[in-house]
């Protein structure tokens, strides 16, 4: 894994509203020490009501915690209803966005150019996204694994310099194995981030080799200790498992 600092990120999706939020998170400081936090970076990603409260809690108690966002506009205001703009959550000292995760491009339409450009606004308002990319089970029968993540990392960078893109972390979810059960064999995961890893080689060279690419879907405690084994993967983008905060300690800690 090179010099790359593990990431293990919990996307809580729309679950727990910010009262409930600010227990998880205390409770998940309670389970983790100093050694954990050396060996891990560690972020939680809390729907947007439950920001502020997770902030302020995390800043309050002095827990190092990383603040992450679910998601984004590609502009900065305007007549936009119902959407949270980068510097919004600049402003909420949010360190990481989650952008085109699958079901933002499955469930609400996001093509490969609104990927780009939220890419572009996370970078702008100076916070890293976590650049979601993965492949159907349809696609994944018919072999096309490897040209859907090469296109979707190809897209969602082309023109971003080398700089804003080791500012980055790319996460691998495969759509078949997002909270199904299932997920990749930690080979199969492995060789996919291989093939991220080289298309970001393409574009950016040896920035590339730095770069954090962490794997989704149905990550547990069960299957993480054989996911990090493998060269290529950097860290969890962990869903379900992460909304428990003893379960996530124990992902985090295996993780190590």
């Amino acid at each position: 894994m090179a010099d790359r600092m593990p990431l293990m990120a919990g996307n809580w999706k729309m679950h727990h509203n910010h009262l409930e939020a600010i227990q998880v998170v205390q409770k998940l400081s309670y389970r983790l020490d100093d050694k954990d936090y050396k060996g891990v970076e560690v972020v939680v990603c809390p729907a947007f009501t439950a920001l502020r409260s997770v902030q302020t809690t995390l800043e309050g108690d002095r827990i190092p915690i990383g603040l992450g966002a679910q998601n984004c506009h590609w502009e900065p205001k305007g007549a936009f209803t119902g959407e949270v703009s980068a510097p919004m959550l600049a402003k909420l000292n949010v360190k990481y966005v989650i952008v085109g995760h699958s079901e933002r491009r499955e469930l609400f339409g996001e093509t490969d150019d609104v990927v780009a450009r939220k890419v572009r606004a996370v970078l702008g308002a100076g916070m890293s996204p976590i650049m979601c990319v993965g492949e159907t089970l349809q696609e994944r029968e018919d072999g096309v694994t490897d040209a859907k993540v090469s296109r979707q990392v190809r897209s969602a960078f082309a023109g971003v310099s080398a700089g804003d893109v080791g500012r980055c972390v790319v996460a691998y979810e495969p759509i078949w194995a997002i909270g199904t059960g299932q997920n990749a064999t930690p080979a199969d995961a492995n060789a996919t981030i291989g093939v991220v890893r080289g298309i970001l080689r393409e574009l950016v060279g040896a920035t590339a080799d730095g770069l954090r690419v962490l794997y989704g879907g149905s990550v547990k405690t069960g299957n993480i200790v054989d996911l990090m084994a493998e060269p290529e993967i950097d860290g969890g983008l962990v869903g379900g498992a992460s909304l428990d905060p003893d379960e996530f300690a124990r992902i985090i800690r295996y993780g190590r």
